[in-house]
């Protein structure tokens, strides 16, 4: 049972030194409590009251890695039912299927295709799921053996033979998979082999009551390295059944559920199971299986996983400065806007397609956009005549004109008092940028 925030206050010194960053013993014994502030967030706290706290401190939710070197996913350490209420931690890891019944070589290299880059960021699957469909040890252990020799991505092995298990992990070990699955049937001997090898142990169950239990089992063998599989095909019976696993383990502290879920996609029709990945995505799954490689599918769901997962009190910013798109010389415009991630690679797209080198003054507003940035004072003629200063643009271009957009057109007078260059108000909207920049400066 988890300590309240009265219990956990009378372990700690009450000096209300503040060097946590709160007021009050008592209210970082609370924020303690309620899974918002680490125990080491705490200078003075004894060793002894380390030990007896350590419960309280930990997440409700376990950290759980898989991998190993530079390659490693972390599943959990989760503290909050909404995003909003701070933030969620490790984005969701996605693994593609490759059934040891198919061809592993073209399955490998379709999955090895599936990266993007988007909005300066690279979204890539995280794992493969070696499935053990043909119900033969050796056809998986051929798989598991070109996997590990194709692709660097982490793995997923997919089977409740014990004896296929282990046959393949002496292949595989080093690359410390997530092992699917326990279950009632198995669980002593995965248990062993998941030990053994170092490896984190997926638990599967037909309902949340036998879940629990077959956690308790393997947490009595001593082993708590963990995935939670709640075990429905039904769609909304496994969100239903993610999301109780979720809150009992947050709010209620249930330890046999504070562990990283997993989920599969059940669905036949390609975007029944776009939709059905989205849902569990969103609903906690730590790690998502999904059967399809087609790219028009992943990128949208990496996509919503990106966003899912951005801290909802940081914006996605670039660094502000100074950005060559083409050949960018003396002669070349200058747009101005702001270092909102969105904001600016919307921007750059635009005057990219105009096929006019040119430079772009992505300015410091914290990562807000335009409108919003002028509305807060973030985004002025002193800001924007200040960046002109520090990146040199004197000595950088001839001309000494600067584009800005349409929607602050009022900074144009202040700003050419400010910088001595002359303004020109561009479009409104970034999508008018070429067509502007064609009749402009062609």
């Amino acid at each position: 049972m988890a300590l309240t925030g009265l219990e956990i206050f009378k372990q700690l010194p009450k000096t209300n030194c503040k060097e946590c960053g709160l007021p009050t013993c008592l209210a970082f014994a609370m924020a303690l409590a309620n899974g918002k502030i680490s125990l080491d967030a705490c200078p003075a706290v004894s060793d002894e009251a380390k030990e007896a706290l350590a419960a309280a401190s930990a997440p409700p939710i376990r950290l759980v890695k898989v991998g190993a070197g530079d390659n490693v996913l972390s599943l959990g350490d989760e503290t909050e039912l909404f995003r909003h209420d701070k933030r969620f931690n490790h984005p969701t890891a996605v693994a593609v299927t490759l059934n040891d019944s198919d061809d592993p070589a073209a399955r490998l290299e379709a999955i090895d295709a599936l990266s993007f880059k988007r909005v300066g960021q690279q979204y890539t699957v995280d794992m493969v799921a070696v499935v053990n469909t043909s119900g033969d040890a050796g056809r998986f252990k051929e798989a598991v053996e070109r996997t590990v020799s194709k692709t660097a991505k982490n793995l997923l092995l997919v089977s409740e033979d014990v004896a296929a298990m282990a046959a393949v992990l002496p292949v595989a070990a080093a690359r410390k998979p997530l092992l699917y699955a326990a279950t009632a049937d198995n669980y002593v001997q995965m248990t062993e082999l998941a030990q053994n090898s170092g490896c984190a142990l997926a638990v599967k169950a037909a309902n949340l009551d036998a879940l629990a239990e077959l956690v308790d089992k393997i947490v009595a063998l001593g082993y708590r390295e963990l995935v939670l599989d709640p075990g429905s095909p039904e769609t909304g019976t496994l969100i239903a059944r993610l999301t109780q696993v979720r809150r009992l383990a947050v709010r209620k502290k249930f330890r046999a559920f504070g562990y990283p879920t997993i989920a599969f996609t059940t669905e036949h029709d390609e975007q029944a199971e776009l939709l059905q990945a989205a849902a569990y995505m969103a609903k906690y799954a730590s790690v998502l299986v999904v059967r399809t490689t087609k790219k028009e599918l992943l990128l949208p769901l990496l996509s919503w996983r990106a966003s899912l997962f951005t801290d909802p009190q940081k914006p996605v910013t670039v660094e502000p400065g100074l950005y060559a798109i083409g050949d960018a010389g003396p002669d070349s415009p200058v747009y101005c806007t702001t270092n909102f991630s969105l904001t600016y690679f919307l921007v750059e797209g635009e005057v990219d397609a105009t096929r006019i080198p040119s430079y772009i003054i992505a300015v410091d507003t914290g990562g807000i956009s335009v409108l919003t940035a002028y509305a807060d004072n973030k985004f002025t003629a002193e800001k924007i005549a200040g960046a002109i200063k520090e990146l040199n643009m004197d000595e950088k271009v001839r001309h000494r004109k600067i584009v800005i957009p349409g929607a602050v057109a009022v900074l144009k007078g202040r700003l050419e008092d400010e910088s001595g260059w002359e303004v020109i108000v561009g479009p409104r909207e970034a999508s008018g940028i070429t067509k502007f920049a064609r009749e402009r400066f062609s």
